[in-house]
């Protein structure tokens, strides 16, 4: 086919194509020959049946057949002549719509292709990275933490208080009836964790081993069981405990409890883990740095077909967020329009994306298939005992795995060009850190 450019327009381009039709016939013949060599019609040998024939049989099929190849083909030689890579699959439609046998075909295909990315100097862009060293002081915060998670409860004589722990019995009735998922026996209720609907609890404060009460309460209105929700119940509950919570001693007893082997291991641990999340805030920190910066320097057309999409789904997400009641996958709601902010925001997007894209593909960046397998064995703990399902399940389904794929790939091309930039570090304390980390929520919102 004949390929012209029509228009030109930013990232857009227009090309007008035309097959001659003697082209078309040739092709036309050439796959009613290969259907004839291993046809047999009555009254024919194989291979033997009349060309007319065969054409008035197939020639419909084989048209439509060629067209498709021909546009195709037309296509693939462009965009390797042209180098242009298109945003999404072209536009294509015949212009000729009473196209017949023995006419020229006439065909439009547009597209938006993706911008030349600028070549970016990483080298002389300066980030900051803050350094942390956990201390005593966060250390022993998280000893007394775990120390508290770790609190037994020892049998005490007098009456229940808050906090304390009861063993009970309990019978619930609306309307005189028991409810199915309403009564159980030796029961431990730690009151005031808030286990139990509200007004529970409170109403056991005071009692003693032994004691019998009627707790009368309201199921919310919101509540998961439609039959009891906002329903007036009755509990009949039995005292057979009263337990005083006993706080865990910071020793090697809580050490192992924990699984250390004494207490300096589980300091050692601790230490560990703080440094790690430290170190992870601080990345991120210094990735909205880089970002910023990029976004600042780097300047390149960016397809419509793109960033209007992203625009709105920036919009519909947001809206969703605001209206936490509403299903994220219900779009019977209306239309969302996107506002400059959105629209802002998905320039950005766009933008960094395509240049980080870039850069990974330039630097032939990838992600291995082991370190996909670790990924999604990572989300994998978070569902026991359907590890194995939904690790098939991310393999198998495109859209998940690209899901999984792609922040492991930002994340290297980032670590590509952390080792490109001028990168100083800076030690600060905990809370510097932190106060760092919310400055970065504030702007976010």
């Amino acid at each position: 086919m004949q390929v012209t450019e029509t228009s030109a327009e930013g990232l857009k381009r227009v090309y007008a194509a035309k097959a001659p039709a003697v082209e078309i016939e040739n092709k036309i013949d050439e796959k009613i020959q290969t259907v004839r060599k291993d046809f047999t019609m009555k009254g024919f040998r194989k291979g033997k049946a009349p060309l007319t024939l065969l054409k008035k049989m197939f020639g419909k099929s084989v048209m439509g057949e060629v067209m498709q190849e021909l546009v195709d083909d037309a296509l693939r030689a462009h965009f390797e002549e042209s180098g242009h890579r298109p945003t999404a699959q072209p536009d294509v439609k015949i212009v000729n719509e009473d196209f017949k046998e023995g006419d020229d075909l006439d065909v439009e295909f547009s597209y938006e292709m993706m911008p030349e990315i600028p070549e970016v100097d990483f080298a002389a862009i300066s980030l900051q990275r803050l350094v942390v060293e956990p201390d005593e002081t966060a250390i022993t915060e998280t000893l007394e933490k775990l120390a508290a998670d770790a609190t037994s409860f020892e049998e005490k004589e007098g009456a229940a208080e808050d906090a304390d722990q009861v063993v009970i019995d309990f019978v619930g009735k609306v309307d005189g009836e028991a409810f199915e998922g309403g009564s159980a026996e030796d029961f431990p209720l730690t009151l005031g964790s808030g286990q139990f609907i509200p007004g529970f609890e409170e109403q056991l404060v005071g009692l003693k081993v032994g004691d019998e009460k009627a707790v009368e309460v309201t199921f919310p209105a919101e509540y998961g069981a439609e039959n009891l929700a906002g329903k007036d119940a009755v509990f009949d509950v039995n005292v057979k405990e009263v337990r005083a919570p006993k706080a865990s001693e910071i020793d090697d007893e809580l050490a192992k409890k924990y699984g250390a082997e004494d207490l300096d291991a589980l300091k050692t641990q601790i230490s560990d883990r703080l440094s790690e999340e430290y170190r992870g805030a601080a990345r991120a920190l210094t990735k909205r740095e880089l970002l910023d910066k990029l976004n600042e320097a780097v300047s390149f057309d960016l397809p419509a077909t793109m960033v209007e999409p992203e625009a709105k789904a920036i919009a519909h997400q947001l809206w969703h967020d605001e209206n936490p009641d509403v299903d994220p996958s219900d779009h019977s709601h209306q239309e969302i329009e996107p506002t400059q902010e959105h629209d802002d925001l998905a320039v950005r997007r766009v933008k960094l994306g395509l240049l980080l894209a870039d850069v990974g593909r330039v630097n032939e960046i990838d992600v291995t298939d082991a370190e996909l397998n670790t990924a999604i064995m990572q989300q994998a703990r978070q569902y026991p005992g359907q590890e194995k399902a939904f690790f098939d399940y991310i393999r198998n389904t495109p859209q998940a795995m690209q899901s999984v794929r792609a922040p492991l790939f930002e994340d290297k091309v980032i670590d590509y060009v952390f080792e490109l930039a001028a990168v100083t570090e800076k030690n600060v304390s905990a809370d510097d850190l932190k106060a760092a980390l919310e400055e970065l929520d504030k702007d976010d919102e």
